[in-house]
């Protein structure tokens, strides 16, 4: 992989010449206007990232980190998203340390779009690869910032048979009372994932806590059940 400062600036070249300007209005009001876009949707990003991303794999991890960091320091939001996309092709290599740059990334710029990318694709992995890691998410679940608490609560999605249920359901119990919207459809959100494994078992716990649950949170839980 080029040295990252070489590679970022090979990926904007190559994000420029599949950029659609006319776009860029419209996906930034889509994420509120918070961030600016250069126009590129998700299947020509990935087109355009993919050889970063391939080099990415034979390259030293805090190498790897280190372009996850100059990606997010550019502007326009498409770069932050090959950050994340970048992080999570390499999510088996990351160290244990590593979680602080999560953190960092998690709590930089945030909106659901890139800390949604980041949660179950790479924090998720690292748990699975590092199971310690999830004393660090049982602080997450009462931080303040409450992008830290909707990964904790997420960070299971893809884990399936291998969810740790109690540790869904006591995160779930833990920010039921939240009013933030971003914490009640995250907590439906992964009950009702974890529904697909289980229905029983969390129509047991909607049952038991529906008095505590927001009405957000048992409408997205109960979908398929």
């Amino acid at each position: 992989m080029d040295t990252a400062p070489d590679a970022v600036d090979g990926l904007r070249d190559r994000l420029a010449a599949v950029a659609v300007p006319a776009d860029a209005t419209p996906m930034a009001a889509y994420m509120k206007g918070r961030f600016p876009f250069l126009g590129v949707k998700t299947p020509a990003r990935r087109l355009a990232s993919r050889p970063l991303i391939n080099a990415s794999k034979r390259a030293d991890i805090d190498g790897v980190v280190d372009t996850a960091y100059r990606l997010r320091s550019q502007p326009e939001r498409e770069f932050h998203y090959v950050a994340s996309d970048l992080l999570a092709a390499n999510a088996r290599r990351l160290a244990v340390d590593h979680l602080d740059d999560l953190r960092h990334f998690i709590t930089t710029d945030s909106w659901w779009d890139t800390v949604d990318a980041l949660a179950s694709p790479t924090v998720g992995t690292m748990v699975l690869a590092h199971p310690g890691l999830v004393d660090a998410l049982d602080e997450w679940i009462d931080d303040p910032d409450f992008w830290l608490a909707r990964t904790a609560i997420i960070h299971q999605l893809r884990f399936q048979e291998r969810t740790d249920v109690d540790r869904l359901f006591r995160y779930s119990l833990r920010r039921a009372g939240d009013p933030e919207f971003f914490i009640r459809k995250a907590i439906g959100w992964a009950l009702r994932q974890y529904a697909r494994i289980d229905p029983g078992a969390v129509r047991t716990f909607i049952d038991a806590h529906v008095e505590d649950l927001s009405p957000l949170t048992v409408r997205e839980a109960s979908k398929h059940l």
